[in-house]
């Protein structure tokens, strides 16, 4: 089938924030990241493929050819279906367990390996600031290769949410505490900053604590980590002697 003018103009628009909070709707990409949807609390608005047999019993599924799926796919080498699922509505904030905030991450490709690092540590929510790029970004989306399905992300003002939490704030900086040292709770909050530029002054006022990662290389010249990979080490730690 070809798409009609209103499907290929709504497609296109998702690719932009605005219109993805306008129609509540974002698009997913590639078997493996659309079945994950497919099998998840995430309702489906429409599907779109080169080939239905893996789709003959899903509503609102149409075969489309390789060239309409190249026009509508947001990947140099596009995959074989496009989906287009709602937006779930917010989830209520958390205030127990483990919780990691993000405070001005702005790099989709990052986010989206946060967001499979808490699925991977078992961290069920991510807050995440209001200039934090935007979770159903596509390039996000992609990233996450279907973990986004198993962790709630709620966008907010974190720096009211830091001021009411009763669990302990732990702010990740260059001169914080050794982490290796550090006696760490089964419950807090881990807040990673901006890729550039840390966390902001106004957030690092709220923090109870400062932990870092030591550098163990001999010229002590690496100036820091990838936000991504640092979350990653201070997850394991967390989880490890928790």
């Amino acid at each position: 089938m070809s798409l009609s003018k209103n499907q290929f103009k709504l497609i296109t628009s998702l690719k932009q924030k605005k219109y993805r909070l306008k129609h509540h709707l974002f698009i997913a990409e590639g078997t493996k990241v659309v079945d994950e949807f497919l099998h998840s609390n995430f309702e489906l608005d429409q599907l779109f493929c080169v080939d239905n047999s893996s789709y003959s019993n899903i509503e609102n599924c149409y075969l489309v050819s390789d060239a309409i799926l190249k026009k509508i796919s947001t990947l140099k080498t596009p995959n074989n279906v496009v989906a287009i699922f709602k937006i779930p509505k917010v989830q209520k904030l958390k205030n127990d367990g483990l919780i990691l905030v993000l405070d001005g991450v702005n790099d989709p490709g990052n986010l989206g390996t946060i967001i499979r690092l808490c699925d991977w540590f078992g961290v069920d929510q991510l807050i995440c600031s209001e200039n934090t790029v935007d979770c159903y970004n596509t390039k996000v989306v992609q990233a996450t290769m279907g973990s986004l399905t198993r962790v709630s992300i709620v966008y907010t003002a974190i720096e009211n949410y830091l001021k009411n939490t009763q669990l302990p704030i732990f702010a990740t900086l260059m001169d914080g505490e050794n982490v290796y040292k550090s006696n760490l709770p089964k419950s807090g909050v881990l807040v990673m900053g901006n890729e550039a530029n840390g966390i902001s002054e106004q957030i690092l006022k709220i923090t109870n604590s400062a932990i870092s990662i030591p550098r163990f290389g001999n010229l002590q010249q690496t100036e820091s980590l990838n936000v991504a990979t640092a979350t990653a080490i201070l997850l394991s730690e967390f989880k490890r002697l928790t």
